[in-house]
């Protein structure tokens, strides 16, 4: 246990959440990998034992906890060995719900936020386009205004839960002669008339629902804005440094996954009359790699520890990201390089990682544009400040 981060209320915390995966998820998730769906019931059980609500407030149906049980819910979800599983429930937590918690009003918060905290009602977020990409501003879904109402048309693309969630949280033009100015977000039934959702194939994250969502002539009513016309952009940027410590946390927890698993393995395994972890060559492997992982969680536990107390990281969080989403794609290969042919088979959990970790550089904003962000605020001095 790390104390300077984690008390006994936490390694409590830890200790209860993991046994519920081993029971409740771990069974289920080769049928989940292979069929693509999430069976309905392990929403509403994560919600009966409260762990949608670990950062929500209270009034609503949450815990109001610190940071650091959000921290145990990422790591612990990732060792189950399911990046889309673990995605599917953080994105309806750390995306929608962020969304409806900062910028819903009280009638949207009890529509929405309380049914999501209980399990109920499961979330996602609509910002990327299939032509824009990263370029957030550049989007051309349009919301129009019409008396009490907004129609909205356009696509949106790689959506986690896009396609069996209940709500869509969305951005959209509400100014098509602006960029970043112009967007605003809303929420969306999943059930309204001209919201359609087609499901896509991917290389990991199996058993997550990844969708592409059109919007034809969508007619919302005016109280479906979130916060003001307008804001959206500053909206989505805010909550990008969060989005991004999630992603660096997970990313050193699935290394520190595989790398748990490969020392076992190598401390089994015989070659030339010994066992693999004797050979001088893997053990300095291990040792690099080891390193790797404890330098980019305590950089990824220091600035949940700022975040926690109010401070907004939005360049350590991009720092986050960037190191330890590459760090993680470097180490899983190298633990299933210790697993030799063994590493290359479904039946071991390698392959399975290897592929879910791959998205981390492209997710959530692209190691590329992650770079130019951090280099705007370090080489032009460029600011970013809160919008909530």
């Amino acid at each position: 246990m790390n104390s300077m981060y984690f008390t006994e209320e936490h390694e409590a915390f830890r200790k209860s959440f993991r046994d519920f995966l081993k029971k409740e998820v771990v069974p289920h998730i080769n049928k989940w990998e292979k069929t693509g769906t999430i069976d309905r019931f392990i929403w509403k059980k994560f919600g009966e034992m409260g762990y949608f609500g670990l950062h929500s407030p209270e009034e609503y149906g949450g815990l109001n906890l610190d940071i650091f049980y959000t921290i145990i819910f990422l790591e612990e979800l990732q060792k189950v060995n399911s990046g889309g599983f673990a995605a599917a429930m953080w994105a309806h937590v750390y995306l929608a719900m962020t969304h409806v918690n900062k910028e819903g009003n009280d009638h949207i918060k009890k529509k929405y936020l309380t049914p999501s905290i209980h399990g109920d009602k499961i979330g996602c977020l609509c910002i990327t386009e299939p032509f824009g990409g990263s370029d957030v501003a550049g989007m051309r879904t349009t919301a129009i205004k019409k008396g009490d109402n907004y129609i909205i048309n356009g696509s949106k693309t790689f959506i986690t839960n896009g396609v069996y969630s209940d709500y869509l949280v969305v951005a959209a033009k509400t100014d098509t002669t602006s960029r970043n100015k112009g967007i605003s977000i809303f929420i969306i039934d999943r059930e309204t008339k001209g919201v359609s959702a087609t499901k896509l194939d991917k290389l990991g994250w199996r058993a997550s629902d990844t969708g592409e969502i059109a919007f034809d002539n969508v007619v919302i009513p005016e109280q479906n804005l979130m916060g003001e016309e307008g804001k959206g952009f500053s909206y989505i940027m805010s909550h990008f440094a969060l989005e991004r410590l999630v992603m660096g946390v997970n990313a050193h927890a699935r290394a520190e996954f595989a790398l748990e698993y490969a020392i076992q393995y190598i401390s089994e395994r015989q070659a030339f009359g010994k066992t693999l972890d004797k050979f001088q060559a893997l053990r300095h492997k291990v040792a690099d790699m080891a390193s790797e992982v404890e330098m980019c969680k305590e950089f990824n536990y220091s600035i949940a520890k700022r975040l926690n107390e109010g401070q907004y990281i939005v360049k350590e969080a991009s720092m986050s990201k960037l190191l330890s989403t590459k760090m993680a794609d470097s180490v899983i290969n190298g633990c299933l390089q210790l697993l030799g042919g063994y590493g290359y088979m479904e039946e071991y959990p390698m392959a399975r990682l290897l592929r879910d970790s791959r998205l981390g550089q492209i997710g959530g904003g692209t190691s590329e544009i992650l770079r130019e962000i951090i280099a705007k605020m370090i080489i032009d001095k460029k600011e970013y400040k809160p919008a909530t």
